[in-house]
């Protein structure tokens, strides 16, 4: 661990031991190593009898939390649990049943875990992911699943009423100040869509090296079939006619679960060179070998957004870049 991680983990723990229950916002820039200061959280409150449930905004999140946690404590008596939206009704109602029991430890899900028939049997440690992307009641709807568990929030991008909860001291926050070691900073350009075709050129030079690459595209809810059906073209496009000697795919929320976790996989395991995605990457998803992430249409995002869209990229020990092609 780092510096920082180390001592943000000694302030949750000595602040879950108190009686009076937490209340606590960690907050970090992207990549510094939340999760793994959460998980040691998690194992105090397990080693002590509680039940922990991590909460994610996207299944793609969760899924991957959840990948890491589990082979991380596989070798524990902790039995790790995932539950989403998209679970399939027999492996549901298996889940709630240990939940109920006390059988299974940590769970880790999306907002299927605030449904209102889910009961914990002894829910000691909340941990919320990407706070900023919650609302307030779903938040409380979770913390009311025990009797008055500790409260862990995490972002690298605290949203204004958390700010103003800080201030008046409704929150503690611990900060990670410091990336993991062998981290780069992340280059950024801002590029108008005159100027494509430098662009092209900087991806194939990244291709050549090995690397791979995100083109991230906005869908705004208002136009989205009008959105995803360019942001389909755009991957047809670059497929056919710009980069035809590479793999490219699609990622989009409107794709079924396991359409999504392949293409996920596939990107992770280097079968894919570029991913036209949409936001759904926007937060926690992993690839260390992927240096390069082109933003169209950058002004459509907020400052949140592009922040959190760019630290999907710098997780390897290589310079990563980060473009923003603007239109009018």
């Amino acid at each position: 661990l780092t510096p920082g991680q180390r001592q943000a983990v000694k302030e949750i723990v000595e602040d879950i031991c108190r009686p009076e229950p937490m209340h606590r916002l960690l907050q970090g820039d992207v990549g510094a190593g939340k999760t793994i200061v959460a998980l040691l959280a998690a194992i105090v409150a397990m080693e002590n009898g509680l039940q922990v449930a991590f909460m994610a905004p996207t299944e793609i999140l969760a899924a991957q939390h959840y990948s890491n946690i589990a082979r991380l404590l596989s070798q524990s008596r902790f039995r790790v649990d995932m539950l989403t939206g998209s679970t399939p009704g027999l492996h549901k109602h298996t889940v709630q049943s240990h939940l109920e029991r006390g059988t299974t430890h940590l769970v880790v899900g999306t907002h299927a875990l605030v449904q209102e028939k889910l009961a914990f049997h002894n829910l000691g440690l909340v941990v919320i992911d990407e706070q900023h992307r919650f609302g307030v009641a779903q938040r409380a709807a979770l913390q009311a699943k025990g009797l008055r568990p500790d409260v862990l929030l995490m972002t690298a991008t605290p949203i204004p009423r958390t700010l103003a909860l800080t201030d008046y001291s409704e929150l503690d926050v611990s900060k990670i100040p410091d990336l993991p070691p062998n981290r780069r900073p992340v280059h950024t350009w801002v590029k108008p869509d005159s100027r494509r075709d430098e662009v092209y050129a900087l991806i194939r030079e990244q291709l050549e090296q090995g690397r791979q690459a995100y083109i991230i595209y906005p869908l705004v809810e208002e136009s989205e079939k009008v959105d995803l059906k360019s942001a389909t073209e755009m991957a047809d496009h670059l497929q056919a006619e710009i980069f035809p000697s590479y793999r490219v795919a699609l990622l989009h929320g409107r794709m079924k679960q396991d359409a999504k976790d392949r293409v996920m996989h596939a990107f992770a395991q280097g079968q894919l060179h570029i991913l036209v995605s949409t936001t759904v990457v926007e937060v926690g998803v992993d690839v260390a070998n992927a240096s390069l992430m082109v933003v169209e249409h950058a002004e459509r995002f907020g400052l949140s957004q592009l922040h959190q869209l760019r630290g999907r990229i710098g997780r390897g020990s290589v310079a990563s870049t980060c473009v923003l092609l603007y239109g009018e």
